[in-house]
């Protein structure tokens, strides 16, 4: 599967709720869960974990609260690499940042979590690279 970016910087593809992803592993729901829960804090009951990605056009999708998509789409940028406001308040709601999850755990994060739980949803770094490669 291609990479599939959202507004914030996401990885949809490799996001363990993306529709596809879903549909390929239904089992994968429940470990997404028990992974949000332990990483971010947040409980969705495995049911409620499958998402279209943002950047569908009426999209189902996880964070029905998301600051950040309706403000690209109004500003009519790709993501948030492209906005002149970039690191805003809205953004900073969503901004993943591997060592500031291990702070907030405690703990070193094992590789397998790390991928399943951290790199889809790592964005700064993602979203600093493509300013740095807008500007060259």
């Amino acid at each position: 599967m291609e990479p599939i970016l959202t507004r914030c910087g996401y990885r949809c593809d490799l996001c363990l709720a993306y529709k596809p992803n879903v549909e390929k592993n239904p089992a994968n729901r429940q470990e997404l869960s028990d992974g949000w829960s332990k990483y971010y804090g947040f409980h969705l009951s495995a049911a409620e974990i499958c998402c279209d990605g943002c950047m569908s056009d009426n999209p189902k999708l996880i964070d029905q609260n998301c600051p950040v998509r309706p403000c690209v789409i109004e500003k009519g940028l790709d993501n948030c690499a492209q906005c002149e406001q970039y690191v805003c308040e809205k953004l900073m709601q969503r901004l993943v940042v591997l060592e500031q999850v291990k702070r907030r755990v405690g703990a070193e994060i094992p590789e397998v979590d790390y991928v399943c739980f951290i790199q889809p949803y790592e964005n700064k770094r993602r979203l600093d690279t493509l300013r740095e490669n807008a500007v060259k």
